[in-house]
């Protein structure tokens, strides 16, 4: 799982999660940042930055795997950036985020102080509480290690918090919790999960991802259409007269633009298609090309598609 850029887009999308760690009230006015320091080529995963110099400024970072020099590079980096900015903040503080306590390395030493200070605050996903308990924030990140077993429950039942609960940006949380879960079951199309975490067809057909999609292959399908409708229009027109001939073209070209988009997304989600079944999709009428691209998200299997096609026939 690629947890720096996921957590990334955790921080950027809902920075409020850093302060729910902490269990204070989300500031107001704080920038989220990545920085890094090119003198030394350090970088920091995460810097939340005051919008004043009279605020704390936090540094925060994942750390997934054991490193048994962390400390003595998270903090030659924290000291660093206080040395150029410090003029941006009034003090600092610092957050790690581990899944268990097994990732921390062994010896602390000579930063034992440090790590022991009230300047460092160490945070064990694994030990924050039940996903039911926790703000969405929180749950969000306790998500990225629940083993595979436990996922689609446990992602099912944040996706119908996010529906129930009064949350600000309810599609932020909702991509997010679909992006944890397509880091795990690679395997899955983004289609698959939304089915996954309990999208109805209607709701499917309102979120980003299908209206992108169909978006794409609409656009593809009636550029191709337009195309092929011109030449025909043209070779016509050469025939028939060249108005009569693009007019009948162009018709032509964006009945197949529809033919097209349907195909496409037939394709994406079973395969390749019959030529039999393609060649009687494209003799559609524009209502029944229509009509099939409303019905289609409701089809397990391409002979569900064939019985659909004999009942408009």
């Amino acid at each position: 799982m690629h947890r720096d850029s996921l957590f990334y887009q955790l921080f950027a999308q809902l920075p409020q999660t850093l302060f729910d760690l902490l269990g204070i009230d989300t500031p107001q006015g704080y920038r989220f940042d990545s920085v890094e320091l090119k003198q030394t080529a350090f970088r920091i995963d995460g810097v939340f930055v005051p919008p004043d110099p009279s605020g704390i400024v936090y540094f925060c970072e994942v750390q997934f795997q054991r490193d048994n020099t962390f400390y003595e590079r998270f903090f030659a980096e924290i000291f660093l950036y206080l040395r150029l900015y410090r003029q941006t903040f009034s003090d600092w503080q610092a957050v790690v985020i581990y899944p268990n306590r097994q990732a921390e390395q062994e010896c602390f030493e000579p930063y034992q102080l440090l790590v022991n200070s009230d300047r460092l605050r160490r945070v064990y996903l694994n030990e924050l509480g039940s996903l039911e308990a926790l703000p969405l924030s929180l749950a969000l990140m306790q998500l990225t290690v629940l083993p595979e077993a436990e996922m689609p429950t446990a992602a099912r039942l944040l996706a119908e918090r996010t529906r129930i609960e009064a949350v600000p940006r309810p599609e932020v949380i909702m991509e997010l919790i679909t992006t944890i879960v397509l880091y795990k079951f690679t395997k899955l199309s983004r289609e698959e999960v939304l089915r996954m975490l309990g999208f109805t067809t209607e709701e499917l057909k309102r979120t980003r991802f299908y209206q992108e999609v169909y978006a794409e292959a609409r656009e593809d399908g009636l550029q191709q259409g337009l195309q092929q409708g011109l030449q025909q229009g043209l070779q016509q027109g050469l025939q028939q007269g060249l108005q009569q001939g693009l007019q009948q073209g162009l018709q032509q070209g964006l009945q197949q633009g529809e033919a097209a988009v349907v195909l496409r997304q037939l394709r994406r989600r079973f395969g390749s298609v019959p030529n039999d079944l393609e060649e009687c999709i494209r003799q559609l009428s524009p209502d029944q090309i229509e009509a099939l691209a409303e019905a289609l998200l409701d089809f397990t299997d391409l002979e569900a598609v064939s019985d659909w096609l004999d009942r408009s026939a």
